[in-house]
């Protein structure tokens, strides 16, 4: 037979489907084993004696209703009952509905388990709504659960991006300082983990108007908040007033390595390298650990100083205690030696690197070929290149596209192929700059078709060609007098979005010049002009020709005061083109005022030139203008 006893909830006529076996034996005197079941599903049939000490009662129990009685049990066998009803997922969803019931005797106060248990469901089952009544709850009867848990239920709606309940939970939290400590903490993590470091701020600046205490980790998340905002000098605040407050009580060292790191961080990234330099040594004297990162960010803000001892003592010192890690600070050091001219140096960060077990990164070996470059010629990169390869070094997509245009401009074109074509093998077949300097050497070589043939593969593997090839194959057309292809790769610009610059309308305007059809000169001038390009000396030098071609006297003087005005000098070719354009019509006037505003322009002496010619570069003497 089915009872109800007087502890518990009286029964209901909707029965909600489920079986529950449970024992509450510290609650119930003598001890007795209660089985709860509906008539949805039978009792299973025990084959056992009874036992005499433990005799079986027979109870079924449903969802709370408006005939729901005032409760006569007492609140610790309630907050049990509840927190059972919650445990098991059949019945996790009455759990809210008992405990509102509950809520209604005078004798019922909530327990902390209680409250974990109803919190836990409804944040899994995202019910936030009912959070926040659960939340006015614990304000009401100032029972919270443990620290940690609140901190958890603060994160969680942090995570669901439910700002709102999360400061409603912060507000509930306050009435136990230690509590909101712990749970303010959660939160800026939380924030700071979702790159909100605006609200990060608020919360710090609404702890201190509530003078709620900031833990150390606490101290570090605001640091970092400031920090990742650009606010240096905040950090720099935030951290004197720890110092002041806190730093002698602190027991987590680990907390002080983390506080003095965002700070060396915000040094040196406003430029106070040295200020860095000093609090760097202070740890040291105040027994603070240090880590790798520490060393990182010191070194590496000394190495954008150009401070090479310092740095090399600092490396040494990181290096004997193992501390010498990431890629980013050996690209720091590899771009001060370089920067330094000290090319030797850089490579000596790289077999700091091989001994550290370390790999070389692309940027790296990217550095070290464009230093040799720049500081010591072309052959030199090549040079330490092949070296480097030779010694294990794997360059990626960024040193493939360097050393390809070191190959080219050196006039290795079959290098250049050699390299370009272990690039596409590697898998690095979307480089545009890499293309675009196999294209221009088609293209130099008089080899249009296989420039054509790579443009489509390059568009076939989804790499959008970017100006610069546009620019290229406009001007190699151009002069093979092919216009159909000019028109044909100018209207693919124009389909593909590639804005035209300077150099496209002028390789068109070249292209049709070639040929004599002027009048399209001119609307590709006149189109260029109202989109605001400027002129420089070559597209000068081909409008000058064309205008003088069909007699537009009036445009062409406008363009040298147009000229005159940008403070464009002009260079002996131009000067005598637009000269003689102005004396083939008789316009003396105009001649003297060009004579007077431009002036004669000095020619220098013969500069030696590398001109391509048969697959080589060969010197050729070259005037060159020294207005």
């Amino acid at each position: 037979m089915a009872i109800s006893p007087s502890n518990l909830f009286y029964p209901l006529p909707n029965s909600t489907k489920f079986t529950i076996f449970k024992a509450f034996h510290h609650f119930l005197s003598p001890p007795k084993l209660i089985i709860l079941h509906s008539s949805a599903f039978p009792s299973p049939v025990l084959e056992e004696e009874p036992s005499p000490v433990l005799p079986l009662v027979d109870f079924t129990y449903g969802s709370p209703n408006s005939d729901f009685q005032s409760l006569k049990s007492d609140g610790k066998n309630l907050n049990q009952l509840i927190r059972e009803i919650l445990k098991d997922p059949r019945t996790e969803n009455l759990g809210l509905e008992y405990y509102e019931k509950a809520k209604a005797s005078s004798e019922f106060q909530p327990q902390k388990t209680t409250l974990k248990a109803l919190l836990k469901y409804l944040v899994s089952s995202k019910k936030w709504d009912l959070v926040s009544m659960v939340s006015r709850d614990m304000k009401k009867y100032k029972v919270f659960p443990d620290k940690n848990f609140c901190a958890r239920i603060v994160s969680s709606c942090v995570k669901a991006r439910k700002f709102k309940l999360a400061d409603l939970l912060l507000d509930c939290f306050e009435f136990d300082e230690k509590i909101a400590s712990f749970c303010y903490d959660s939160a800026l993590r939380s924030y700071n983990k979702l790159h909100l470091y605006s609200i990060s701020i608020e919360l710090f600046e609404r702890m201190r108007l509530r003078e709620i205490v900031l833990d150390p980790g606490g101290v570090v998340l605001v640091m970092e908040a400031y920090l990742k905002l650009g606010n240096f000098k905040k950090v720099v605040e935030v951290f004197n007033k720890f110092e002041e407050d806190n730093v002698e009580n602190v027991e987590n060292l680990s907390n002080l390595t983390q506080i003095y790191g965002v700070l060396l961080d915000a040094l040196g990234k406003s430029g106070q390298t040295f200020k860095g330099l000093e609090q760097f040594e202070l740890m040291g004297e105040k027994g603070i650990p240090l880590n790798a990162s520490i060393y990182a960010s010191l070194i590496g803000s000394l190495a954008e100083e150009k401070e090479i001892d310092v740095v090399e003592k600092l490396v040494d010192e990181a290096e004997s205690k193992k501390m010498l890690k990431g890629p980013a600070l050996f690209l720091k050091l590899v771009i001060m030696y370089v920067e330094e001219g000290e090319l030797g140096r850089a490579l000596d960060v790289v077999k700091k690197m091989k001994n550290a077990n370390l790999k070389i990164s692309d940027c790296i070996f990217c550095a070290i070929v464009n230093g040799y470059a720049k500081k010591r010629g072309l052959k030199e990169a090549a040079r330490v290149y092949e070296r480097l390869n030779m010694e294990g070094c794997e360059p990626g997509q960024v040193t493939y596209a360097s050393i390809i245009n070191v190959y080219f401009r050196l006039a290795l074109l079959y290098k250049a192929k050699i390299v370009f074509e272990e690039m596409q093998q590697r898998g690095f077949d979307k480089c545009v700059v890499a293309y675009s300097t196999m294209i221009v050497m088609y293209g130099k070589t008089g080899q249009l078709r296989e420039a054509m043939v790579l443009l489509a593969k390059m568009k076939e593997r989804g790499c959008e060609p970017n100006v610069w090839v546009y620019n290229t194959l406009i001007d190699l057309h151009g002069r093979a007098k092919d216009l159909r292809q000019v028109e044909k790769l100018w209207k693919e610009m124009k389909r593909r979005k590639v804005k035209p610059d300077r150099v496209s309308y002028t390789s068109i305007i070249g292209a049709y010049s070639r040929v004599r059809e002027y009048e399209a000169c001119t609307e590709f001038y006149d189109e260029y002009r109202r989109n605001g390009g400027g002129v420089d000396l070559a597209l000068a030098g081909m409008m000058v020709g064309v205008f003088s071609k069909i007699s537009r006297i009036d445009e062409l003087i406008k363009l040298l005061q147009d000229l005159k005005a940008g403070g464009v000098r002009l260079d002996m070719r131009l000067y005598k083109s637009a000269l003689n354009a102005l004396r083939d019509v008789g316009l003396e006037m105009q001649v003297r005022w060009l004579e007077e505003t431009f002036g004669m322009p000095t020619v220098a002496a013969p500069v030696d030139r590398l001109v391509l010619n048969g697959g080589k570069y060969r010197k050729q003497h070259v005037f060159k203008s020294n207005s």
